[in-house]
């Protein structure tokens, strides 16, 4: 049993440095194929300014509106050009997202939840501009 135990726990010790070795090293491109870096995210028919973020993670593009928060998410849909979500973030509130992407710089956002305590709903398109700054 002890041997075990000690296997088991070298397993672990692997895995653990493994991953973190991966996580270090710079990432170009999110899941689905998308490019990392600075993103533009403009409201669809509005003449509203433009918000610029630096994307690294996928769920910066579905869970705009519940940035900093832990969601816990289901993907109701995965396929190679269009994600769907749904998340739950306890008292901030929920929502759902389809992701559509045009190509790995262009992509179509849909979200609709409640976010403290209010309604949302929004269209927004996203363009990747270049590197963060």
């Amino acid at each position: 049993m002890t041997a075990k135990l000690r296997a088991l726990g070298a397993a672990m010790v692997m895995m653990m440095t493994v991953s973190g070795a991966q996580s270090a090293a710079p990432v170009s491109r999110l899941p689905k194929g998308l490019e990392t870096g600075e993103w533009e995210l403009r409201e669809r028919g509005e003449d509203g300014p433009a918000r610029r973020l630096c994307i690294s993670s996928l769920n910066q593009l579905l869970q705009s509106r519940h940035a900093g928060h832990a969601c816990k998410s289901f993907t109701v849909s995965d396929a190679a050009r269009r994600m769907v979500v749904t998340y739950e973030c306890g008292a901030a509130g929920n929502g759902r997202t389809d992701l559509r992407i045009e190509t790995s710089r262009l992509v179509q956002i849909q979200s609709q939840g409640i976010a403290d305590g209010a309604p949302f709903a929004f269209a927004l398109e996203g363009r990747w501009l270049g590197a963060c700054r």
